[in-house]
Order: C-alpha cells, then sequence, then structure tokens
C-alpha cells in the first residue's frame, strides 16, 4: 500500500491549531472530559460564531471546533479562555494528554489523579514527551479504556489495589494515591532516557515491544486481564450514552445536549449525558446500539483533509446497513487510517482511482484486487463481506 501522506506527529491543540481543508482545527481539552452545562452550550456557540459551526470528538474524549478562519482565531481564543479552558502555554498544553474514565463521574479520586497530573506536566521541568503521549486513569474497578490511546495507564490490580502500568506491558507498580503522579512522570523520564522519543515520536507500547526492560518497579503485580467492555450507545448507571456518526456533530447538536445537562466526553466518539435516565428525544444523535452507522468509522475524507484522495463519509453511510451486527468497516481518505490505527474485518482505503479493500488490516496495509468507485460499491455493496 502506499504511504503517499504526510505524518505530522502531533494533535492540533487550542494553542497549536492544524491546518486542514476546512479552515484550521482548534482541539478543546476539556478537565477529565467533563463539561458543565454552561461549559458546553458556550462552546457551541463559539464554534458557530469562529468556526464553520462543526464539532469533532476524539478518540482522546476532546473536542475540535473545526473551520476556524484565521482571522477569527483570536476571538475562538479569547472565548476559550474566559471559559479557563485554555493552558497556560502551549507546551503544557501539548503535555495534558490525559483520560479519565467516563463513568467516574462522581469519583473524586479520578479526577483528582487527573488535576494533580496535569500541574505535574505542566511544570518548567516536567518532560517534554511526543506529541501522541497520553495517560489514561481507569481505575474503576474494570478497565474500560484498554482500547484508548495511552501510554501511561492507572488501573486497579486484581486485589483492588492501584496500579500504574506501561502500556504493552503485563506489569505494572503498586501505588497510592498520593504517589501515583509521581509514578507516572517518573516512567515517562525512563521511556525518554532509553530512546523512546525519536524525532519528536515514538509510543510506549512500541518501546516495550521492542524488548526494553522495565524499570524493577514496574514488574511488580501482574496486570488484571482485559474484561470485555464494548461501549455502545443507551442506558448506563450514570447516564445515557448517546453516540455520534464519526464522531462530529454540529454546534446545534452539542446546545442541544448542554440542556439535557452535565457532559462527559468518551474516547469512543460518545458524549455521557451525566444523570439523564431516558432516551433523548435528538436528532443526530445516536441512541441504538443496533444503529449501523455503530458500525462504520471514516476520517473526514476530502474535501476537508487536504491528504485524502476521496469522500470518505458519504459512502461509508451508503454501506453501514450492509456491514454485519457485531463487525466493523473502516473507511480512509489516504494510507494514514487517522480514524482507526487498529485492524478492522473491512477497510477501504482511498486513492486517485478509487478505493482498495483490505481484510482484517490497517489503512497502510496491502490490499486486494484493484481499486473500485466509490459508485461500484454502492451499485454493489455486498462485495465489502466477500473472503471475510
Amino acid at each position: 500500500m502506499s504511504t503517499n501522506f504526510l505524518v505530522k506527529g502531533r494533535c492540533p491543540n487550542a494553542l497549536r491549531p492544524m491546518a486542514s481543508g476546512d479552515g484550521l482545527i482548534v482541539r478543546i481539552k476539556p478537565p477529565g472530559g467533563r463539561l458543565s452545562a454552561r461549559e458546553a452550550s458556550e462552546i457551541a456557540k463559539l464554534a458557530s460564531r469562529y468556526g464553520n459551526g462543526v464539532i469533532d470528538i476524539s478518540n482522546r474524549a476532546n473536542l475540535q471546533v473545526r473551520g476556524v478562519r484565521e482571522q477569527s482565531y483570536d476571538g475562538l481564543l479569547s472565548g476559550l479562555m474566559e471559559l479557563d479552558l485554555i493552558d497556560a502555554n502551549a507546551d503544557a498544553e501539548a503535555n495534558r494528554n490525559i483520560i479519565v474514565t467516563p463513568f467516574a463521574v462522581t469519583d473524586d479520586l479520578a479526577h483528582t489523579l487527573a488535576e494533580d497530573l496535569s500541574h505535574a506536566l505542566a511544570k518548567p521541568n516536567a518532560p517534554r514527551l511526543p506529541g501522541k503521549f497520553g495517560f489514561a486513569i481507569d481505575i474503576e474497578e474494570a478497565p474500560v479504556l484498554r482500547s484508548a490511546p495511552a501510554d501511561i495507564r492507572f488501573e486497579r490490580a486484581s486485589d483492588g489495589s492501584l496500579v500504574c502500568v506501561a502500556d504493552g506491558a503485563g506489569t505494572g507498580a503498586i501505588i497510592a494515591p498520593d504517589t501515583a503522579v509521581e509514578a507516572a512522570v517518573a516512567l515517562s523520564r525512563w521511556f525518554l532516557d532509553t530512546g523512546g522519543m525519536v524525532d519528536g515520536r515514538g509510543r510506549m507500547a512500541a518501546h516495550i515491544a521492542r524488548g526494553t526492560p522495565l524499570p524493577e518497579r514496574f514488574t511488580a503485580v501482574p496486570r488484571k486481564p482485559e474484561a470485555a467492555f464494548k461501549p455502545t450507545p443507551g442506558q448506563t448507571e450514570k447516564g445515557w450514552l448517546v453516540g455520534l456518526a464519526f464522531g462530529q456533530m454540529s454546534a446545534q447538536t452539542l446546545a442541544a445536549l448542554a440542556q439535557l445537562g452535565p457532559l462527559q466526553l468518551t474516547p469512543w466518539r460518545m458524549v455521557l449525558i451525566v444523570g439523564l435516565h431516558q432516551r433523548p428525544e435528538l436528532q443526530d444523535v445516536i441512541t441504538d446500539a443496533d444503529d449501523p452507522l455503530n458500525r462504520v468509522v471514516a476520517c473526514v475524507g476530502a474535501p476537508s483533509c487536504p491528504q485524502a484522495h476521496q469522500p470518505t463519509r458519504s459512502l461509508a453511510r451508503m454501506l453501514s446497513a450492509h456491514v454485519p451486527n457485531g463487525s466493523q468497516l473502516h473507511v480512509s481518505g489516504c494510507a494514514k487510517g487517522c480514524a482507526q490505527p487498529t485492524p478492522t474485518p473491512r477497510t477501504l482505503v482511498a486513492g486517485p482511482t478509487g478505493f482498495s479493500l483490505i481484510r482484517h488490516g490497517r489503512a497502510g496495509d496491502d490490499p486486494i484486487g484493484a481499486p473500485v468507485s466509490a459508485e461500484a460499491l454502492i451499485a454493489n455493496p455486498t462485495r465489502i463481506n466477500e473472503a471475510v
């Protein structure tokens, strides 16, 4: 598969926005992924005023305001500052990649750890980590963030002890709440000191996979076996999870969600409406676990992304009903595969002449057969299921 795409090695942030085909992308990192109803409502207004009214939710439980014009950027930034959603400086913001389990909405420890870790990563002497390097606070009884992108994780051992784990390792260090942040920062320094970052990029799991031995402290206790967890829209103990097709919504949808209560962002392209215990009657959200749109993943595609060869989401939407329940289709605008970095049963990758099909792989893997046009796929959608 061709790798004719640009690897930028970082994510857009509020203080370091990224240019895309539809304007600047400005990423907002609400602390702990939590938004009050007022904050969500104000962000919706800012996205309409200074952007194109389109908002993404990322797989790191952040919001992205799209279509921001360069002449409007300062106004958006001022509005976010008034909401206290901007870090002190760009380095602190880049370091603060922290995902908190969405179901810890009443867990003071989870959010205290997130706050303390944020402060530690913002210090002038904090390690300067790769742009995609992140942390997950997943300390409920059963882990739910194993599929979320993170390099250092706080979890529970089988006996309930708090542990700090290097992603990709089968063991961790036993920690206390007051030493947890210290352990995570020490592990991140070890990652840098042992060559985990090269040319500004690097991930913990890859570093572990190369055979780099962990410090003895982080081999003290086995990691808890992964529990079977598949997030789906619907009722939960803490509120109602609503899905967003392709992780995107309009500013009007965010404003409507804000009217229902506080929001907890998730890394699953869903939003938890905290305390809501009845199905929300809203347009443009997914409330049914069996909705076919739950089975498809697609990047923004052309023309919004300058690296994409073809539009993606219209095709994914049309093919969604032909994906078997419980399976998945990934439609990628290029071989980079931003929307789904892990393998899927079916992947369609756009090229200059159409879409190539990959079975049980990633967007950059070798395809089978010649490229097929979007029109041909729509005319014969069952071909995505051949030889799966």
